[in-house]
């Protein structure tokens, strides 16, 4: 009893009298007492010795493995009208399923036939090209045929200029040697005129001679005349060389700008035809997307536009489905304080909602209802809620995870770290001191192997 009060009534009652003071204020009691307080304490002693594995404790949720294997939504490229429907929520389908079929909502695009007529302008653009390059070919041989002409006009007009080069040379020398008669008729003329007055030669020799003299003067003119004129010959040849070059080249200078304009059409049509492809391509494939298919096997989940002849924009979510071929995985979120606590392969234990699990969270190995895992990924950025996602793999040498988990469920995961004496663990949340940084330790590397043995 607590004495609290001065009015004591410990004198006026003996406890010993009683059952339970007998057993209380006996030797043997106390003998006992101390017996269980001394194995209690050595218990305690041995517990505080135990092994206890640090970890940390986070939320996450089912999700899978490799990103092709999450739920995603189907869009469409274009926009569009809803036409039909050939699906159900929770259908199966498998790849290439066509699930719905849209309509087109441009103008531009309501032409059933516009692929078609696209290809037959794209087939005539295609013919007007050999056109082209046909004319072209043409323009090219009547350039090769005007060349070759003129070089034959040319060495015809330069041989005419040969033979008037030599006409003059031939004139020429006439002219000396005419000019030499002429010389020779006037000094002969002289001499007779001077016989004549001293009575030797007759009035008639003097005559004869006058009448050569002026023979040979007209020979000389016409001879002169006829060197001008062989000249004017060779100036006029020379001046013809220039304008058949002149006219050829101007010949040949349309002929050339002819084909480099039928080049230039043909690039240009070439041009034409490479965009016509790419329109016909471009509406070949937009008529094919007036189809919405599954990109994989999986299950209908939801249909967000519903109804027939409601229209959206191209991007726009039209319908969600879930794959039916996925690995599990579990991504978790742990605080930037325990992020370098974390590394890859490290062992984690997952307690999935639905499923009934005993956990000692520092006794992995006595807990019920856990699975394992390893981790897989960290990332490198922080997330929304200002914590770092850590993706967690199947561990395949514990026991498998559920097969009726679901993709988006709840767990709850704890990751495995150091292992350190309950007494050292006790000391540490006592003073909320983080848990241990340590690294794991990493498997020799074949190289390094190889390397001892060569050593």
């Amino acid at each position: 009893m607590l004495n609290i009060s001065k009015n004591s009534i410990a004198n006026d009652i003996d406890i010993t009298k009683y059952d339970s003071g007998k057993e209380i204020f006996s030797v043997e009691y106390h003998k006992s007492f101390r017996k269980f307080l001394l194995a209690f304490s050595v218990i305690l002693l041995i517990i505080l010795f135990l092994p206890w594995t640090q970890n940390i404790s986070s939320k996450g949720n089912v999700t899978t493995l490799k990103p092709n294997q999450r739920p995603q939504t189907l869009q469409s490229q274009i926009p569009g009208r809803i036409e039909e429907w050939y699906v159900r929520e929770g259908d199966f389908v498998k790849k290439g399923d066509t699930i719905l079929r849209i309509s087109e909502v441009k103008s531009e695009y309501f032409d059933g036939q516009l692929a078609r007529r696209t290809q037959d302008q794209l087939n005539i653009k295609t013919q007007s090209i050999g056109a082209y390059r046909n004319k072209v070919t043409a323009l090219e041989n009547q350039i090769k045929a005007l060349q070759s002409e003129r070089t034959l006009k040319l060495k015809q007009a330069k041989n005419k200029l040969i033979q008037a080069h030599l006409k003059v040379k031939s004139d020429s020398i006439d002219l000396e040697a005419i000019k030499t008669k002429s010389s020779i008729a006037e000094t002969q003329l002289n001499r007779v005129i001077e016989l004549q007055k001293e009575g030797i030669k007759a009035v008639k020799d003097v005559e004869d001679k006058r009448a050569k003299f002026q023979e040979a003067n007209a020979k000389l003119i016409s001879q002169q005349n006829k060197y001008l004129t062989s000249q004017n010959n060779v100036i006029n040849t020379e001046l013809a060389i220039t304008t058949l070059n002149a006219t050829y080249q101007d010949k040949i200078s349309k002929a050339e700008s002819n084909l480099f304009t039928a080049r230039s059409a043909t690039l240009d049509t070439e041009v034409q035809v490479s965009k016509l492809e790419t329109s016909v391509a471009n509406y070949t494939k937009r008529t094919s997307l007036l189809y919405i298919t599954a990109p994989q096997d999986g299950y209908i989940n939801k249909a967000i536009k519903g109804g027939i002849g409601e229209t959206f924009k191209e991007g726009e979510q039209l319908v969600g489905i879930m794959p039916a071929n996925y690995e599990l995985a579990v991504e978790m979120f742990v605080r930037p304080i325990d992020l370098p606590l974390i590394h890859i392969d490290e062992d984690v234990r997952i307690e999935f909602d639905g499923w009934p699990a005993i956990v000692f969270s520092g006794w992995p190995n006595v807990s019920y209802g856990t699975y394992g895992a390893k981790v897989v990924a960290i990332e490198n950025f922080i997330s929304d809620n200002g914590m770092y996602r850590v993706l967690l793999a199947p561990n395949k040498d514990t026991a498998a995870w559920p097969e009726a988990i679901r993709v988006g469920s709840g767990a709850k995961t704890i990751a495995l770290l150091d292992n350190v004496p309950i007494w050292f663990e006790l000391w540490r949340q006592i003073n909320s001191f983080p848990p241990n940084f340590y690294q794991p330790q990493k498997k020799e590397k074949k190289e390094d192997k190889l390397k001892l043995k060569i050593k």
